[in-house]
């Protein structure tokens, strides 16, 4: 563990997050003079402190170790490069617009790969006047539904939630063509063009 590298980046969090030394400090029980230490290079937090100044940093631990954050990229905005996870103990929904490392449960979740739909997969589209009728005969049991429904186009992302042992019946306002986008339980991300 690089000291100075360490100590640059707490201080670089620190102030993005509006904190002072002191602040920081009070928050992990220990000294200003600590923190500024750290922030020096001259020492490196106890090894005790880590996970709870990388939470109140807002950090992951690992970049924190390595007194580096991963780079960012910019993405224009473009909603239909989002990237989805889904949570398998809670079934929990997230998505991102560029890269993130994401942990739900307990669990470090990866971003799903979607799938080209294709014969019994294929959601049904109909246009029922400004709106898209998304349907489907896909089973809705407990261990088997369609978790979340989205329509992703260029500036937004309209995500519908699905609950098991309902009938999949979702509307989208039609605001031009897009990627429809679905979780199966059993397998996987699914899209289609719509």
């Amino acid at each position: 563990m690089d000291c100075g590298r360490v100590g640059a980046l707490i201080a670089q969090v620190r102030k993005e997050r509006g904190l002072t030394q002191a602040a920081l400090a009070e928050r992990l029980g220990v000294t200003g003079k600590a923190v500024s230490k750290w922030e020096c290079g001259a020492g490196c937090p106890d090894v005790s402190l880590l996970a709870q100044l990388a939470e109140e940093l807002g950090v992951d631990l690992a970049a924190l170790l390595s007194g580096r954050l991963p780079p960012s990229e910019e993405t224009g905005g473009n909603m239909k490069k989002a990237k989805y996870y889904v949570c398998p103990a809670c079934g929990g929904i997230t998505f991102t617009t560029g890269e993130a490392e994401l942990t739900c449960c307990g669990r470090k979740l990866t971003a799903l790969t979607a799938q080209k739909a294709d014969g019994d997969h294929r959601l049904t589209v109909e246009r029922v006047e400004d709106e898209w009728l998304v349907t489907s005969r896909h089973p809705m049991s407990k261990d088997h539904h369609i978790s979340f429904a989205a329509l992703a186009t260029g500036e937004r992302v309209q995500l519908a939630r699905q609950y098991p042992e309902w009938d999949l019946q979702v509307r989208f306002p039609a605001r031009g063509r897009g990627t429809l986008l679905w979780y199966c339980t059993r397998h996987g991300l699914f899209y289609q063009y719509i």
